[in-house]
């Protein structure tokens, strides 16, 4: 006989099938000029692990936003700034920094003049 009920976890023990851990809530702050690729969403909430997982999920979730803010190469455009936390992605791991649980991202267009 079958027993329909799965086995209880193990504490410390981690399922093979998960080769990464569960991505984390993320606020995703979105610049007036890209809100009409949001459907005029100021914010967004994305579960992302890096900022490489949260531009995938912003791009599965609107569709062209992507390569509004990367090149053909998967790169953030120059004129665009990524910010978690307020610290400069350029300054961390750039599009691999990691992300935790309620970690805050603004997308800042570059502005140029003088």
């Amino acid at each position: 006989m079958v027993n329909p009920d799965p086995p209880a976890p193990i504490p410390g023990i981690f399922p093979l099938a998960s080769s990464s851990p569960p991505a984390m809530a993320v606020q995703v702050l979105i610049p007036t000029p890209l809100q009409k690729f949001t459907n005029d969403e100021a914010t967004a909430s994305v579960d992302a692990n890096s900022v490489d997982e949260l531009l995938k999920a912003l791009e599965s979730r609107y569709p062209g936003l992507l390569e509004r803010l990367c090149d053909e190469k998967g790169k953030l455009r120059r004129f665009l700034n990524l910010y978690v936390n307020s610290e400069d992605i350029r300054f961390l791991d750039n599009q691999a920094t990691p992300l935790n649980d309620g970690d805050e991202v603004s997308i800042v267009p570059a502005v140029a003049g003088g």
